[in-house]
């Protein structure tokens, strides 16, 4: 129904920027998305569904395209606090999944890095979630899938950033 004269209109909030309602709808799936992706851990399917954890994962991620890193550089690109990525790693370089090298440029530095074992067991992850990801959009064509894809690199730079700035 349209607003009355001198009534604001209910979908729109004070400000005249994005509608209430549609506000109100993405809050919702955002939050239910956290939910079911909490829930089912987004962990793939087969044999290695749920078989690494998030942190694992974006850690062991960050180390494959990154290469050698110090724990500091490491910290500041996934923004997080260095002693979490030290703890974080630590079960990683126990069971062999990174390991621990010398700086290239100062011996005395330390760099984490993603080890061969680490690599294969990344990559076996890796093709257990993309087959989940398939499986979940599999009546979606190519340019949904692009889409929802670049909407959500978005969201995610968006939340990083509102994170940085300690709003």
């Amino acid at each position: 129904m349209p607003p009355t004269a001198g009534r604001p209109d209910p979908d729109q909030d004070r400000t005249g920027s994005a509608p209430l309602l549609d506000l109100d709808a993405l809050q919702h799936q955002v939050a239910l998305f956290a939910r079911r992706a909490e829930q089912t851990r987004l962990g793939g399917v087969g044999q290695a569904r749920n078989s690494m954890d998030r942190a694992a994962y974006l850690l062991l991620n960050r180390l494959d395209r990154d290469g050698p890193t110090g724990v500091k550089a490491l910290a500041a690109g996934m923004g997080i606090d260095s002693s979490t990525v030290t703890r974080q790693v630590a079960p990683l370089v126990e069971s062999g999944l990174v390991k621990r090298t010398s700086h290239p440029d100062d011996g005395r530095a330390v760099v984490l890095q993603l080890s061969p074992r680490g690599a294969a067991r990344l990559e076996q992850v890796r093709a257990s979630r993309r087959e989940l990801m398939e499986v979940l959009t599999r009546d979606w064509n190519e340019e949904e899938r692009t889409v929802f894809c670049e909407l959500l690199t978005r969201f995610n730079q968006a939340l990083s950033d509102f994170q940085a700035e300690g709003s």
